[in-house]
Order: structure tokens, then C-alpha cells, then sequence
């Protein structure tokens, strides 16, 4: 399958976008003062569950930034 430019850059920047987000995101995580996060300096259950979406939105930007990048680096073929 082979992908457009601009479909790729899109991939490349939301991935980019995603590593933006979800690192902002979990430094607020670990600064949460509203008791949500930490119970008396222990991990709550919302922090492990944020923590885990942040992960995996990490793996998921990823991969999806990569796809875009490899898409932008193609070196289309003449037929």
C-alpha cells in the first residue's frame, strides 16, 4: 500500500502532536497536588490508568509518526 505526501506528513504530525500532548500530560500527572494521582504519596488508581493511556499513546504516536516519516522518505518509482 502506498500512501499520498500530505497523508503522510499528517501521520508524521500527529505523531509529533501525540509525543506533545501525552508528555505535557503525564508531567502534570506526577504534579497533581488535587489528590486525584496520589493519595498520601501513594499512586492511585486514576494515576495508573492515565499513566497507562499515556503509554500507550505514546506507542501508538509512534508508530504512526513512523509510518508517516517512512511514507515522506519513499522515493516514488516510475512506471
Amino acid at each position: 500500500m502506498r500512501i499520498g505526501r500530505p497523508t503522510s506528513w499528517f501521520l508524521f504530525g500527529f505523531g509529533i502532536w501525540s509525543w506533545v500532548v501525552w508528555i505535557t500530560f503525564v508531567k502534570n500527572l506526577f504534579k497533581d497536588a488535587s489528590g486525584l494521582a496520589f493519595d498520601h504519596g501513594n499512586p492511585t488508581a486514576y494515576f495508573w490508568v492515565h499513566l497507562t493511556l499515556a503509554v500507550v499513546s505514546f506507542a501508538l504516536g509512534t508508530a504512526i509518526g513512523l509510518l508517516g516519516l517512512r511514507g515522506i522518505r519513499h522515493k516514488p518509482t516510475s512506471r
